[in-house]
């Protein structure tokens, strides 16, 4: 379970009086208890420490708010899989929550807010956190280690019983479609396109919703009312993508069997708007978000609506599930951004499902590189049962 920083009041009156650190882990993680204890006895538990494996940006990316962008490598954060620790006068040093509004990558955040502006220590790398499988030959030092291949939690969900919708426009008709007939399409058994201007070469559907050159809010409700209605076959499972949107379909096949349509379930990337003040978790559209048909119908069933046809679908879809109590469930296999926004260490132990924006990139290529797999029949690492965070 990720715990977020903003509990660590909680966390250090429950186990501040007699405890020396507050390790966090991930569900796949494996801890070997003897060798993290020996790891950690390396560092006086009196003084301030931030320890974990680090991560660091090659370049300066639009995830991070282009921190550090004259040298970005200077800056490291924690691999949350290989576990990272505190000790406990860290822990006692501050109340104050996170300021940012927006939390895209909660790892950064947490190290830039401890960091202080160079008032905190900076994160502590320690050898024997590791992101090793769980029996290679290079983890014998390592006090933890990823769980793969892990077990799936059943036959993977049927192709069939996911409908998928593309958001796109005309003026991408010719630029973005193409990329994705080129490359997932053929994986979708059922898969739309909705834009503002009808194209039977495509074929597209023109939803009534003009579009919008930010936020698409008005055209994703017309998905989301068209996916319960009698026009499209009925299904466990709605995707809604971009066109710019590049996806695994063989991989979220796997890991929707983790799940229960008939559950109200919101999975993607989750991203967080003013959670230290009252705020609320949304699945960011770039990544891919899908919704068990429970979900869809309570969320119409609602009041909830799009303010403007120019809102953001994504945040509103949000403040939408918080008003009803429904949880944002997030996976760290679905992307926002391009491999090249991402630590190279980050997406070493990754198998993800997707990524977003054909800016600077060859998409094909791209896809072809993280997402094609030899055989659909390949079953990516780190999807069971446990592969569910909720809020």
């Amino acid at each position: 379970m990720i715990v977020t920083y903003s509990c660590h009041l909680i966390l250090s009156s429950l186990f501040g009086k007699n405890s020396s650190w507050l390790v966090f882990l991930e569900e796949e993680t494996n801890v070997k208890v003897t060798k993290l204890l020996q790891a950690l006895r390396k560092f006086d538990r009196r003084k301030e420490w931030f320890l974990g494996k680090p991560l660091h940006d090659e370049e300066s990316t639009i995830i991070h708010h282009y921190a550090f962008a004259e040298n970005p490598s200077i800056f490291k954060y924690p691999d949350f899989s290989a576990a990272w620790a505190l000790s406990i006068p860290l822990l006692d040093r501050s109340d104050d929550p996170l300021k940012s509004d927006f939390t895209i990558d909660l790892k950064h955040e947490v190290a830039l807010y401890i960091w202080e502006n160079g008032h905190g220590p900076r994160l502590t790398a320690v050898p024997e956190l590791c992101t090793e499988p769980e029996h290679s030959p290079t983890a014998q030092h390592c006090a933890t280690t990823l769980r793969r291949p892990a077990p799936l939690c059943g036959e993977p969900v049927k192709k069939e019983d996911i409908f998928v919708a593309v958001k796109t426009c005309k003026k991408f008709h010719s630029e973005r479609v193409p990329v994705v007939k080129k490359t997932w399409e053929r994986e979708a058994s059922l898969l739309e396109y909705y834009s503002d201007h009808t194209d039977p070469s495509i074929p597209t559907i023109d939803l009534g919703v003009p579009n919008t050159e930010r936020g698409h809010c008005g055209k994703t409700f017309a998905i989301l009312e068209r996916y319960i209605s009698d026009a499209v076959p009925k299904t466990s499972w709605l995707l809604v993508v971009d066109d710019d949107t590049l996806i695994s379909l063989p991989r979220l096949q796997m890991l929707l069997s983790c799940y229960n349509p008939s559950e109200p379930v919101c999975l993607g990337e989750r991203y967080g708007y003013g959670l230290g003040q009252g705020g609320y978790s949304y699945i960011t559209g770039g990544g891919g978000m899908v919704f068990s048909r429970a979900a869809v119908v309570r969320l119409l069933a609602s009041d909830c609506k799009c303010y403007r046809d120019d809102a953001p679908d994504d945040m509103v879809l949000g403040m939408c599930l918080n008003a009803l109590g429904l949880p944002v469930t997030h996976s760290s296999l679905f992307h926002q951004a391009r491999p090249e926004d991402y630590s190279r260490d980050f997406l070493a132990h990754q198998v993800p499902i997707s990524f977003h924006k054909h800016w600077n990139i060859d998409p094909v290529a791209v896809f072809n590189r993280w997402l094609k797999d030899e055989s659909v029949s390949t079953r990516p690492h780190g999807l069971n049962k446990s592969t569910k965070e909720e809020l």
